[in-house]
């Protein structure tokens, strides 16, 4: 089992594996708080344990009075932390279910298309998308008469696993099997490097679960989403 120290699954913690391991040259930080870039990313992770130091870390890294985005499993933070929210979500791996295809017809994505990317992403809101996160890995896109109305790529990157991330159709070409079409490609790519996918969902977004599960994952684990405010003095 692929670990981040004291048993901990690298998924458990798929951040942290990610930036300290095959995008560790996107990280920003200290070896106890990381980040990427602002404009590639908002994920921030910390040590799978997390003591006073791992706070303090963050804290400077951020500055005073600044949002954290966390996920997975958090011991509780300092009391001047403000708790800003928390979501519920899910962690699902592909299976030897999922049948992956090329996608023949899918165009690959990239600096030119940001702006119809980040348009898509502002309609549709699959979640956190900026105008550097392309350069975490491939993006395929769906085009209609010119326009970009579909896309799906690949986010976090720990040691033999690649997240599928920013799955996203515009409301006038959903039901044509579009999503199905790109995480299958990008899973495609995926396995092609000998990797295995994984992704993330809100846990109440059931139309998304249902389809990842139809066509080949499974959920391995329920995740939090944490957003934390930094305490206002400085660090």
């Amino acid at each position: 089992m692929s670990t981040v120290g004291a048993g901990i699954h690298l998924l458990d913690q798929a951040a942290w594996a990610s930036l300290t391991g095959p995008h560790a040259h996107f990280a920003q930080g200290t070896g106890q708080a990381l980040r990427y870039p602002a404009d590639v990313s908002p994920i921030m992770a910390v040590p799978p344990v997390q003591d006073e130091l791992v706070w303090a870390d963050l804290h400077a890294l951020i500055g005073p009075g600044e949002l954290a985005m966390l996920s997975g499993d958090l011991s509780a933070p300092p009391d001047d932390w403000e708790l800003v929210h928390q979501g519920d979500g899910v962690q699902l791996v592909a299976t030897d279910a999922l049948r992956t295809r090329a996608g023949d017809d899918l165009v690959t994505l990239g600096a030119a298309d940001v702006p119809e990317m980040l348009d898509l992403v502002a309609r549709t809101q699959p979640g956190p998308f900026k105008p550097e996160t392309y350069r975490l890995g491939t993006y395929l896109g769906v085009r209609r008469g010119g326009a970009l109305v579909a896309m799906a790529g690949e986010r976090l990157h720990p040691p033999g696993w690649t997240e599928i991330s920013a799955v996203c159709t515009d409301a006038g070409h959903r039901g044509q099997g579009l999503a199905a079409t790109l995480v299958r490609a990008v899973a495609h790519n995926i396995r092609g490097r000998g990797e295995t996918p994984f992704m993330h969902a809100a846990a109440d977004n059931v139309n998304a679960i249902r389809l990842y599960r139809s066509i080949g994952f499974e959920i391995r684990r329920t995740v939090l989403f944490s957003m934390l405010r930094s305490p206002a003095r400085k660090p």
